[in-house]
């Protein structure tokens, strides 16, 4: 009896040490993700676009067709709470095209290195859409965002839309460090009455004038 009694109170014990919502998750609700994803969101921490080393993820072959120069409606559930922020990036021709994680600043914890913020670009250009959007640090539990994102005027067959959290007061994970990672791919098609956003990938001025003309 004593001794279940001193295994009940030590689990208590290291329960109340454990700091609160340790990992943050965050699901791709729309559009559709480009890999299945559980209750959590998981597979998210390896970048660009999900998965961690032990699990690529399962692809779901689903590809939204989205009009350019359009708003693309974007929806976001975090599954479990964590203080900071999101991005969102769009890759063209390759995902190698999508940039690095935030750059970020730390402070020294017990277990190592733990996320204090990262970089905001208030300017973003491409590949970035938009950064430092959904920004909270509330406490308030998890929670929905929503938001419509500008897709530049392009034809792109397979674009990846990049949306990925930051997450402050979180120690190194393995796979993404401070952040984690979802994409939906994308089939892009310019509206001819726009001019075409020779800013990105394979949008060259003659492709442009092509298009113009057909």
């Amino acid at each position: 009896m004593k001794l279940r009694i001193a295994a009940a109170l030590m689990a208590g014990a290291v329960a109340f040490a454990a700091p609160a919502a340790v990992w943050a998750h965050f699901i791709l609700v729309t559009p559709k993700g480009w890999i299945e994803e559980n209750v959590l969101g998981d597979p998210q921490k390896l970048g660009p676009c999900g998965g961690t080393t032990a699990n690529a993820g399962t692809p779901t072959g689903v590809v939204t067709p989205v009009v350019g120069g359009e708003l693309l409606h974007l929806k976001v559930k975090e599954t479990i709470y964590h203080p900071g922020h999101f991005r969102i990036a769009l890759s063209v021709l390759d995902r190698a095209e999508l940039p690095a994680d935030p750059e970020d600043v730390t402070k020294d914890g017990p277990r190592g290195p733990v996320s204090v913020s990262a970089k905001i670009d208030p300017n973003p250009k491409p590949p970035v859409l938009l950064d430092g959007i959904f920004e909270h640090h509330d406490k308030t539990g998890t929670r929905e965002f929503e938001t419509d994102v500008k897709i530049p005027n392009i034809n792109c067959d397979h674009c990846s839309l990049q949306v990925i959290q930051f997450m402050e007061e979180h120690g190194i994970n393995t796979d993404g460090r401070f952040t984690y990672h979802h994409c939906a791919d994308l089939k892009v098609t310019a509206n001819p009455k726009l001019k075409i956003d020779t800013s990105w990938p394979g949008q060259s001025k003659a492709k442009a004038k092509g298009k113009a003309k057909s």
